[in-house]
């Protein structure tokens, strides 16, 4: 396939001509779980048209040799703070505590509505080069409309598929919800287009008068789903989801993120009431979360999406989040096996699993599953193809799905579609500005160099606690402190 004759056609899906990927190993991730040694799929329209063996194609098809390679769904990222990308690597050796002082005590309000724009634009062109097709901005650093407004901007600029989920870590959110601006950027920016959705970001303290309330009522005034970080060691706990479950709010298409330090009760509730968690596990793992919980997400039957959290920290695929919450799951059932004086001889999670939770358990946890997750006739056609002909690591190819999740990376990603369109050839982006991102990335890293100093900027990523309890509770907007972690 010749990219520049043929892949950057950015009409309609309509007036592209059919794509078809010829020959590869094909994990459709259907409910029967179908994998093709051999296969095609045939795009039409921005929709999978078919996938099977040989298939017959119209003409003027464009041909895509997938042979030796992986044909698989778009890999879909529930949670991901994209405004802080163009920080990448700078918190590489914070704890979580010190995340907080950094952004939510310290520095997060010099960010202006261009540096939100940086920073989304980067992480959106960085989630298609590694195959991600639809992310979640957890877009906390909405201190106002205007940042709101850069944040959209940044991610219409760029061919994914993106759901905003609208969080503001500086101001209350029973306040920021309910104002006049907030609702007029709602029905100004958001349209029922699937390219672009819209949750409601913002946490569960655990105050016993459950301010956040009124922030539930306006979600579902808007008929916008929620998604929280729940279980998260020193900031939230069981108490937020009893009071959610309490008032009526915890609902089949809330997303918990992280829920690494809940009860059983607290699993309970999610799963009798239907929701769905969305696991970092190279940040719990990392920075204190609490363990990365699948362990005890597979025992209680709650749904699993994966999610890279941020880029401040870790990288902004999910090859590495497949690789590491293979090894942390199995990490603990050896362990608990051993405290017993037992041998695990056949691990429970598989790498099929994983990536169905990179694929279609996010589809699920957003509402999309009859769109895209999975390789089907009639769904949306977001494709990721992984061949490269030039590594050693993608051959023999013997087991398809462990060679996802445990030898294939960012690199190896050849081909991404995006609702019918190729925006990745050959591992180079295509009809993207990466030279557009790299200035606007240097120019917000100046401004906070110049914002902060040069002695401030370099302490920033080994910054001290200050005399706060940052561990009881993060957020500045409340005086409300819990007694889960170090007293109240």
């Amino acid at each position: 396939m010749n990219a520049a004759s043929n892949a950057d056609g950015f009409g309609d899906s309509a007036a592209r001509p059919p794509v078809v990927f010829r020959g590869g190993t094909v994990l459709t991730m259907d409910d029967r779980g179908t994998l093709h040694p051999e296969a095609d799929v045939l795009v039409v329209g921005g929709r999978i048209e078919a996938v099977g063996p040989c298939l017959a194609v119209p003409e003027g098809t464009v041909e895509i040799d997938a042979t030796d390679g992986i044909v698989m769904p778009g890999m879909i990222d529930t949670h991901r703070h994209m405004w802080q990308t163009a920080m990448r690597g700078y918190g590489a050796d914070w704890t979580l505590t010190q995340y907080f002082v950094w952004y939510y005590l310290e520095h997060g309000r010099h960010f202006r509505p261009e540096d939100v724009y940086a920073g989304n634009l980067l992480s959106a062109v960085e989630a298609l080069d590694a195959g991600v097709t639809t992310t979640v901005d957890w877009s906390h650093g909405l201190q106002t409309v205007q940042h709101a407004d850069a944040a959209v901007d940044a991610l219409e600029e760029v061919p994914g598929r993106f759901v905003l989920a609208y969080g503001n870590i500086q101001a209350a959110p029973w306040e920021w919800s309910v104002a006049p601006e907030f609702r007029e950027f709602v029905g100004r920016r958001f349209h029922g287009d699937d390219m672009l959705g819209f949750q409601m970001a913002f946490d569960v303290t655990g105050d016993p008068a459950f301010p956040e309330k009124t922030a539930f009522e306006v979600a579902r005034e808007l008929g916008a789903t929620v998604t929280t970080h729940a279980g998260v060691w020193g900031a939230t706990n069981d108490d937020g989801i009893r009071l959610m479950h309490d008032h009526g709010f915890m609902n089949p298409d809330t997303v918990y993120v992280h829920a690494a330090t809940l009860s059983a009760d607290s699993y309970h509730r999610i799963a009798a009431t239907g929701g769905s968690v969305s696991v970092s596990t190279e940040s719990e793992q990392s920075c204190g979360q609490g363990y990365p919980p699948t362990w005890a997400l597979r025992a209680h039957g709650i749904p699993v999406s994966l999610s890279m959290d941020t880029s401040v920290w870790w990288s902004g695929d999910l090859f590495s989040a497949m690789r590491a919450t293979l090894g942390a799951d199995r990490a603990r059932e050896h362990l608990e096996a051993h405290a017993g004086s037992e041998t695990v001889t056949h691990v429970h999670l598989r790498a099929e699993q994983v990536v169905r939770w990179a694929t279609r358990g996010g589809a699920q946890a957003l509402g999309l599953d009859d769109k895209v997750g999975s390789l089907e006739a009639g769904k949306k056609a977001d494709v990721v193809l992984i061949k490269n002909a030039h590594s050693p690591a993608m051959f023999p190819l013997l087991n398809p799905y462990g060679h996802v999740a445990f030898q294939a990376q960012r690199a190896d990603v050849h081909t991404v579609m995006v609702d019918g369109r190729v925006v990745k050839h050959d591992h180079r982006l295509v009809g993207i500005d990466l030279a557009r991102a790299r200035r606007s990335v240097e120019a917000t890293v100046d401004y906070l160099q110049g914002q902060l100093g040069p002695e401030a900027w370099e302490h920033g990523m080994n910054p001290d606690v200050p005399e706060t309890k940052v561990l009881d509770n993060p957020y500045t907007y409340t005086g409300y402190r819990s007694t889960a972690t170090h007293g109240g």
